[in-house]
């Protein structure tokens, strides 16, 4: 996408500027977005109004680019007044708070309303003061990456694709939110800003601490997570006493909490302060990477980010360990055989701090990690949020930037390589075993090639593992209660959920990425993306008893379920924390591979070019 301007092209707000502009101008998007698709509003190129009787007011801007994905573009947005007057450029606050007042008083925001008493009182006020927050900080990511765009030498290419998402989820309100961090913490511990810092640790006694491992995991070198830990901090405790790492933040908070200044109280816990090497962060904030280590280290924050506080529970850093089990007994074998470039990035191990004398078991006290392990090759690995997330200022994302040196025709062959060697794999994984895996853009990473084509996947996160209900009688006959700390739920709630991360968040955010960077067609990208999906449809009917239903349910439902961000944030929905069936608000939304049809450049031939050429298999 171009950066300067010239008579026949404007400037594109968010290219051009100061980065407040650009920032403000993002957020102005990101509400737009969730306005059109969370009320549906039928959108096309050209002028855009959107009516807000219940002030009086209307937002007006032009449609850049008008994307079946959800990807719009706008030109810069304007104020109306009674009687259609144009006022002033409006900023994204006053938009939010526009916005997210009609949605209240409609009752949340589409035709019915939201179950369960509307929105509550607070909702307008804590997303307009959240979206103030995120427009401040993405103003400065932007100007930091603009100032310094190239990565340190120390960063290799999967910490800088961690590091990209400069603007955050592009249908969130508030995508940069993180409620209660100040400048000083933020400047150390954002990704953005290419933060990096100490770990905190903590000595407890064994009495209050659990933990558990995978005997015989490569990541752990033969050690429990006690000695592995030990040797992360390079620190020795000769008193039995057990060492628990901790962001910087969650340290400086946890020792105001009751249960760990009792436990600080009682002797069973000492806080140490920092110890060990600086460790970085990657997209999710709270998981932390060093090029020179063997594991990566997932703590809990109870900051708030996007909709959620970040703390892990018990069930959770069980649930890493479950699958990491359930995998080495040979339970998705058929997958690995059928997809062998797709792998599950396993988490081998994980220990926390209980709050002793609860019959009921320990509580969640904000002191735990989970251990991930570092996958092979890492540094030829993206997470797929980095490679789409829009550069401001800077040209197109990295997927744009890798798939224009490729040469022309290259988006629809990548897009179907892709297809084929990471949606794929968890469709057939989900088919063969039950399991769906919560995989939207932060949790997939896509295996690059030397040329930069796909040439396999990955999937990370202990907490994003579903289990389809039907499956679950003999999971439990083969494997016992251990693998109830899978989030069980009904089938269809699975195909749901996965109908959003998987399609929508997921793949269709490359179609999106490659049609606004300019590099093919989204019409054709969507015929593409429908004739691999027809393609993919007998192995994964063979791979299990209605294999092939989601799908199916993909290439010929009308309308397809998506979350609705805006809502879930006006509702104060903790995602983390709402049982599975009310996690966010879900809204039915139109399937844009219905109309999809195979283009003349089908991808079947394609596909079977470029692998005789790479020898990728």
């Amino acid at each position: 996408m171009s950066t300067t301007a010239s008579a026949a092209t404007p400037v594109d707000p968010l290219h051009a500027g100061d980065p407040r502009a650009a920032a403000e101008h993002a957020h102005l998007e990101a509400l737009l977005r969730c306005w059109l698709r969370e009320t549906g509003t039928a959108v096309a190129p050209g002028p855009l109004r959107v009516e807000l009787p219940a002030t009086g007011l209307a937002l007006v801007t032009e449609v850049t680019h008008c994307s079946a994905t959800g990807w719009h573009r706008f030109a810069p947005v304007w104020l109306a007044g009674p009687g259609g007057r144009l006022g002033a450029t409006a900023d994204p606050v006053t938009a939010a708070a526009l916005l997210a007042t009609e949605a209240a008083v409609r009752g949340g925001g589409r035709p019915g309303g939201i179950p369960a008493g509307g929105v509550p009182a607070s909702g307008v006020a804590d997303l307009v003061e959240r979206t103030a927050e995120s427009v401040r900080r993405v103003a400065w990511f932007i100007a930091d990456r603009r100032s310094d765009p190239e990565p340190p030498a120390a960063v290799d290419g999967f910490l800088d694709a961690e590091q990209a998402l400069l603007l955050g989820h592009l249908n969130h309100p508030a995508p940069k939110s993180r409620d209660g961090i100040s400048d000083r913490d933020c400047a150390a511990f954002s990704p953005e800003l290419r933060g990096a810092f100490r770990l905190h640790w903590f000595a407890a006694a064994e009495s209050v601490v659990s933990h558990d491992a995978v005997t015989g995991s490569p990541a752990l070198a033969g050690r429990d997570a006690v000695a592995l830990l030990a040797d992360l901090a390079e620190h020795r405790l000769d008193d039995g006493r057990v060492l628990v790492p901790a962001h910087p933040w969650q340290a400086r908070d946890l020792v105001h909490r009751p249960r760990i200044r009792a436990l600080v109280a009682s002797g069973a816990l000492e806080p140490l302060g920092e110890l060990g090497p600086e460790w970085w962060p990657t997209s999710s904030l709270r998981t932390v990477y060093r090029p020179d280590a063997e594991v990566m280290l997932k703590l809990s924050l109870g900051l708030r980010v996007t909709n959620s506080r970040r703390e892990s529970t018990r069930a959770e850093l069980r649930r890493g360990v479950t699958v990491h089990r359930l995998l080495d007994a040979g339970y998705a074998e058929r997958t690995w055989r059928a997809h062998p470039g797709f792998t599950i990035t396993r988490d081998p191990a994980w220990l926390a701090v209980d709050e002793p004398g609860r019959p009921e078991g320990p509580a969640l006290t904000g002191l735990d990690v989970a251990v991930r392990e570092v996958p092979r090759h890492v540094a030829d690995l993206r997470c797929l949020a980095g490679l789409v997330a829009p550069r401001p200022g800077l040209g197109r994302s990295l997927l744009g930037e890798l798939v224009a040196g490729l040469g022309a025709g290259a988006a629809e062959q990548w897009l179907a390589d892709y297809t084929d060697r990471v949606l794929v794999p968890v469709l057939h994984l989900y088919a063969a075993t039950g399991i769906g895996l919560e995989a939207h853009q932060q949790n997939t990473l896509v295996r690059l090639d030397a040329r930069g084509w796909v040439a396999g996947g990955a999937f990370r996160d202990n907490q994003g593992y579903y289990l389809a209900a039907s499956w679950l009688p003999a999971l439990l006959r083969r494997f016992g209660e251990d693998c109830t700390t899978l989030a069980v739920a009904d089938d269809s709630v699975v195909d749901d959920r996965l109908s959003y991360y998987l399609l929508r968040n997921q793949v269709l955010a490359v179609v999106g990425c490659l049609a606004v960077d300019g590099l093919a067609r989204e019409p054709d990208l969507l015929a593409v993306l429908a004739d691999r999906l027809r393609a993919a449809l007998p192995g994964l009917a063979e791979a299990g008893s209605d294999g092939d239903r989601l799908v199916r349910r993909w290439l010929t439902a009308d309308t397809l379920p998506c979350k609705g961000n805006l809502l879930t944030r006006l509702h104060g929905i903790d995602e983390l924390r709402a049982p599975l069936d009310a996690q966010s608000v879900y809204l039915n939304t139109p399937n844009p591979l219905r109309a999809a049809t195979r283009s003349e450049r089908a991808a079947v031939p394609l596909v079977r070019s470029h692998r005789e050429d790479d020898g990728s298999g």
